[in-house]
């Protein structure tokens, strides 16, 4: 008995340590640290990049609660000069320098892209906006979504050495993009919280069905 208990003990730990890593059990950020990251922002090189005082502000309002950040993107149709060496590539290869630095260190923490799409056609409704950065409707490129585990996530991660320079590759390939960050109020996706605990379940019973089994 004993024995086919062991795998859904495993399966239990495994999910209590992946809960651990990727929920905020830190809670919402202090007025301190509040005041520390926003002095740190304005201080930083990226407060050429962005608009620092925005973002200040959601800090200043965590709810302690996980968020996405949606991205709208424009990407260069021509072959834009590399950053540091002033070779001509494509905008998606400048992107992926980007990427590579910026989401290998969210993976670390707990953030991720939970969904990207690209445009296939121009828009189906518009009203009272204004026109495309560029004025040609076709000009976005794709639909990003990035999971954060928490704020204080998004500013370490903002503030993290060498950020500022990848932040240059992201500029040459992106002529235009918005970016803000939103809450999910309604979504039939599945997170990892739900498929990881499921696939775990399915483990352990498939592993408790082999010891019975071989007994």
């Amino acid at each position: 008995m004993l024995k086919m208990l062991l795998p859904w003990l495993l399966a239990m730990i495994a999910y209590g340590v992946f809960l651990a890593w990727y929920q905020d059990w830190r809670g919402p950020l202090s007025e301190d640290e509040i005041r520390q990251y926003r002095a740190r922002l304005e201080a930083s090189p990226m407060a050429e990049h962005g608009d620092i005082g925005v973002l200040a502000d959601f800090l200043a309002g965590d709810d302690g609660r996980p968020f996405l950040m949606v991205n709208l993107i424009k990407l260069a149709r021509e072959p834009v000069p590399d950053p540091e060496t002033g070779v001509l590539r494509p905008a998606a290869d400048l992107l992926d320098e980007y990427t590579r630095v910026f989401l290998g260190a969210a993976l670390r923490r707990a953030s991720h892209p939970a969904l990207v799409a690209g445009k296939v056609g121009g828009y189906v409704e518009a009203w009272n906006v204004e026109a495309d950065p560029g004025g040609v409707a076709t000009d976005w490129t794709a639909l990003g979504v990035v999971r954060y585990r928490s704020r204080r996530d998004l500013a370490e991660l903002v503030l993290m050495d060498g950020v500022d320079a990848a932040h240059d590759y992201k500029i040459a390939a992106m002529p235009a993009t918005f970016a803000f960050p939103s809450q999910v109020r309604m979504g039939l996706l599945l997170g990892p919280q739900i498929w990881l605990g499921l696939l775990f379940a399915l483990f352990a019973a498939l592993g408790s069905l082999a010891v019975a089994l071989l007994r």
